[in-house]
């Protein structure tokens, strides 16, 4: 019998085996569920070496979102013990003194401790399991409450124990329902309010205002909301301090909860600080808004004309060109005329009739002396002085005769301007270059030719009485223009507005024109950039519960009286004469109160009208505000 000795290859995996996690804090039996875990049997240990290494591990893992205080059995019960040391050690005469004396070693070692725990449970309260479990432990509410009465903050440790605390209860405040007793030790809400109002730490202060906004939120704390609250006064006082954006949103929030309640708003009406409380809260507004100036053009288009209108008419002759031209022979004389009469233009038209009119009305009283032309030769006289003109006959019916190549000579009213207007617009001589030489022209042909003392102005149409000869100089120059133009602001245009493009220009009385549109007209106005902040939405709320307290309070529904016939099928019952006379009382204390809530935001309303925020609706919340102090209903 044979065996087959061959060995068989079979394949063995291999297996890598895992190291041990040796990350700090990490480790197996310092996290695994169990009662014998063991930073919980370190914490039971009593040894101050073993609890210090548990509670530094645990401050580690407790700002995680996976540490559960529920997934350590008794986990919760033994940090409690801590905290529970800590406030005993408060009651009473035992930290009387210690601002003076120095702690033995071991107390402050214990407190220490404390001290550690409740940050523990300050920092694991922060995730959702650890406060739902925090809230229905039944020892969370006494050592908070313990904390509040006995924990004076004289010191750092006592303060930022009292402040963990504080900020525990926060975190469960929403599940928390107290007795309407006011002395009831359980109660923190007295507590809080007086930390707020008579501590000097800022910290504590925004810590209790929280923790009494988020317990006052709650519907069945209302009942420990009261006027002459402390921490209402604590709001009212830090709220100016604009600067300082934490404190004032911890007040804001505050002051909503509390305002927040019908009876609570009425009541403050009346406060002695609601009026200054109205400012301050639109200064904030005024103060956090950010904004941009916006310049929306509404210009509409303008007829503009030049400051100094130059127009052209046609030359006529004048007495000196005249006299020269009627002593010349014809066709000389012709010539001469129409040079002086006319120039080449091509472009130009004139009809032959109004050629030969033209010739002869100026040569027709000298005939006589010196005979005229007839009117062909006249036309045949423009193609010698102007060889590009041209005569012709334009088709159509009717036939029209012209002469083309030539127009009227054109003289501009720019020249009339220094011209002499002397002895009656008589003076023969030529426009001046400027005023000094129009001038000196006045004094040396004229002025200084008369020989009386009391000498007349002869300027154009001037009805100026005779006046010495020494005042006439500075008469006459009261017809001259200005050497100088006028000086303007350098804003000013150059050119002339007219109302509209059809208004005639120049007129006669300028000053009777009708003002013309704006060149330049814009609209400017400030806009808000950017949305409101949380402070800012926070104080208008506020301000629209006070508005609607003042002005919108709900009438009251009608009774039967002498006046009113009340509701079908309401039968009211017959008040007793003390429940009457509250009734009327209070109905007094509320009418004052709207009527002193109206006068505050009557004197708010210039400050109002500053505020613009981005968003339509809340603006619209300002705008009825504003037109509400305006007519005071």
């Amino acid at each position: 019998m044979y065996v087959n000795a061959a060995r068989t290859n079979t394949y063995t995996p291999t297996y890598t085996r895992l190291g041990p996690n040796i990350t700090d804090d990490y480790e197996r039996w310092y996290t695994e569920a169990t009662p014998n875990n063991r930073m919980l049997l370190s914490l039971r240990s009593g040894l101050d070496s073993e609890i210090s290494w548990a509670l530094d591990r645990l401050c580690r893992l407790c700002n995680n979102d996976q540490f559960l205080l529920k997934s350590i059995p008794g986990l919760t019960n033994t940090l409690f013990e801590f905290p529970e040391w800590y406030v005993a050690q408060c009651e009473g005469e035992k930290t009387k003194y210690e601002c003076l004396f120095s702690s033995p070693p071991e107390t402050l070692r214990r407190r220490r401790h404390g001290l550690e725990a409740l940050f523990i449970l300050r920092n694991s309260v922060v995730n959702e399991p650890n406060a739902a479990e925090l809230a229905s432990y039944p020892k969370t509410l006494p050592l908070l409450s313990r904390t509040l009465h006995k924990v004076r903050p004289n010191n750092d440790s006592n303060t930022e124990f009292l402040l963990n605390a504080i900020e525990i209860l926060q975190t469960i405040a929403s599940s928390v329902v107290f007795p309407s007793t006011p002395t009831s030790v359980s109660n923190p809400i007295p507590t809080l309010e007086r930390i707020a109002n008579s501590s000097t730490n800022r910290s504590l202060i925004i810590a209790s205002m929280t923790a009494l906004n988020d317990l006052l939120s709650n519907p069945k704390n209302a009942s420990h909301l009261s006027p002459e609250s402390p921490a209402l006064e604590a709001a009212i006082r830090y709220l100016p301090l604009l600067v300082d954006r934490p404190l004032v949103d911890a007040c804001l929030n505050y002051l909503y909860s509390h305002l927040s309640h019908y009876a609570m708003a009425k009541a403050f009406l009346l406060h002695r600080d609601m009026s200054s409380t109205l400012k301050v809260l639109v200064s904030l507004l005024l103060h956090e808004q950010i904004e941009e100036t916006v310049s929306l053009d509404i210009s509409q288009p303008v007829a503009t004309v030049p400051e100094v209108t130059v127009t052209q008419r046609d030359h006529e002759l004048t007495p000196e060109e005249l006299d020269k031209l009627v002593s010349q022979p014809e066709p000389h004389r012709c010539y001469e005329w129409m040079r002086t009469m006319f120039v080449a233009k091509p472009e130009g038209e004139l009809t032959q009739v109004e050629f030969w009119n033209l010739y002869k009305d100026v040569f027709q009283r000298y005939q006589d002396q010196y005979p005229l032309l007839v009117a062909s030769d006249v036309i045949k006289n423009v193609n010698l002085v102007f060889p590009s003109a041209q005569a012709m006959v334009l088709p159509g019916p009717p036939q029209k005769f012209v002469v083309r190549g030539v127009d009227r000579r054109k003289d501009s009213t720019a020249d009339e301007r220094f011209k002499c207007h002397w002895d009656r617009d008589q003076c023969p001589a030529p426009p001046f270059d400027s005023t000094s030489g129009l001038y000196e022209h006045i004094l040396t042909q004229h002025i200084q030719k008369i020989e009386s003392s009391d000498v007349p102005c002869l300027w154009a149409t001037c009805s100026n009485p005779p006046v010495p000869k020494s005042r006439i100089p500075s008469h006459v120059l009261t017809h001259l223009p200005s050497p100088q133009p006028p000086k303007k602001h350098p804003s000013q245009p150059s050119e002339i507005t007219l109302p509209s493009p059809d208004y005639p220009h120049p007129a006669a009385d300028p000053t009777t024109r009708p003002p013309p549109p704006l060149r330049k007209a814009a609209v400017t106005y400030q806009r808000a950039t950017v949305d409101a902040p949380s402070t800012s939405l926070t104080a208008l709320l506020c301000l629209r519960i006070l508005f609607r307290t003042s002005f919108a309070s709900a009438a009251a529904a009608p009774k039967v009286d002498a006046d009113h016939f009340g509701f079908p099928g309401v039968v009211e019952e017959i008040e007793e004469e003390d429940e009457a006379d509250t009734a009327i009382q209070a109905d007094e204390s509320e009418r004052e109160a709207e009527m002193r809530g109206r006068k505050a935001f009557i004197r708010v309303r210039k400050m109002m009208e500053n505020v613009r925020l981005r968003d339509e609706t809340l603006m619209g919340w300002i705008v009825e505000m504003v037109d509400a102090g305006m007519s005071g209903s």
